[in-house]
């Protein structure tokens, strides 16, 4: 099944499916058919009415401050290209058949550079059932985007960086995504889903694949939060069945997390005094952002090759 849909249109809808949905329902399978397109407009509306940010625990984002952050997570590598995550394209049911990218905007709908295209290119790998290579390169037709103090790409690691892991580094996440829970799932609620006796390994994680509570506030603007990168051996005690090498991790300490609909987004560590991109926004907890729980990323070290192959 394919939709026309624009990429802003995707993230906006990632925050607002919360508003009448069973949280058991509420999965990231035939996500664009039921929330992409029909809440869209929603989004619009809540846009227009008054300013939120939406990063848990985080700040709004003046368009000069993160300008590689491509409207529904993602991050500007070259004047042509921009990473985002493979679940934005597609869903494991559905695939939409054009993004519009907006960048150099703190909103969805208003302002920046729009550019419109169809050219997306996911890793051969992806994966919806095991959220494994959660990864893709979208393309920028005629030439890409012009750059200015607000558009400019995100550095790649390189050299001795790809060797790196990160952990204990303060990263930055930016994104369009919800900053509250409000109405969270249990962690009782996640047991009774996820328990190995009654359930599928499949089942299980349609549930935790963007499972996470939340609402719609009435604005949308681009948001920061710092977060502390944590290794993997840490990461995979909460997600013991879906954390690879191929993942990198933040802490949920304090309640400060990435949210739905900031899913593709960028996770940054500085290097030289600019922002350095190591990670794309996968997947977090059904128990929540706010329950402390850790928040996945694809690992921008581990596909540094799939990335310059598209360059």
């Amino acid at each position: 099944m394919k939709f026309a849909l624009t990429l802003l249109a995707l993230v906006a809808v990632a925050q607002a499916k919360y508003l009448q949905v069973d949280l058991e329902d509420n999965t990231a399978y035939n996500y664009l058919a039921k929330y992409g397109l029909p809440l869209a407009e929603k989004i619009r509306a809540a846009e227009e009415a008054t300013s939120q940010n939406r990063i848990v625990g985080g700040l709004p984002s003046p368009a000069t401050a993160f300008p590689h952050q491509g409207v529904c997570g993602g991050s500007l590598i070259s004047r042509e290209k921009v990473v985002t995550a493979a679940h934005c394209w597609f869903d494991g049911v559905s695939q939409a058949s054009s993004f519009t990218v907006v960048l150099g905007s703190t909103t969805l709908f208003f302002g920046g550079a729009r550019i419109n295209t169809n050219q997306v290119i996911m890793h051969p790998e992806w994966n919806p059932h095991t959220v494994s290579n959660d990864i893709a390169v979208i393309h920028l037709p005629n030439g890409g985007v012009a750059l200015t103090t607000s558009i400019r790409p995100v550095a790649l690691p390189s050299g001795s960086l790809l060797n790196e892991h990160f952990a204990g580094e303060i990263a930055n996440a930016t994104g369009f995504g919800l900053t509250s829970d409000a109405n969270s799932v249990s962690f009782q609620r996640i047991l009774s889903v996820c328990s190995p006796i009654t359930v599928s390994f499949r089942k299980c994680l349609q549930f935790l694949y963007f499972s996470k509570g939340g609402y719609i506030s009435t604005g949308q603007f681009l948001s920061h939060v710092q977060l502390t990168v944590i290794s993997n051996t840490n990461c995979s005690l909460s997600y013991p069945a879906f954390i690879q090498d191929s993942n990198i991790c933040t802490s949920g300490a304090e309640g400060r997390s990435t949210c739905s609909g900031d899913s593709g987004g960028p996770l940054t560590v500085q290097r030289n005094g600019l922002p350095l991109l190591i990670g794309v926004t996968s997947f977090g907890s059904a128990a929540g952002c706010q329950a402390g729980y850790p928040a996945a990323f694809a690992r921008v070290t581990a596909y540094i090759d799939f990335i310059n192959q598209y360059l």
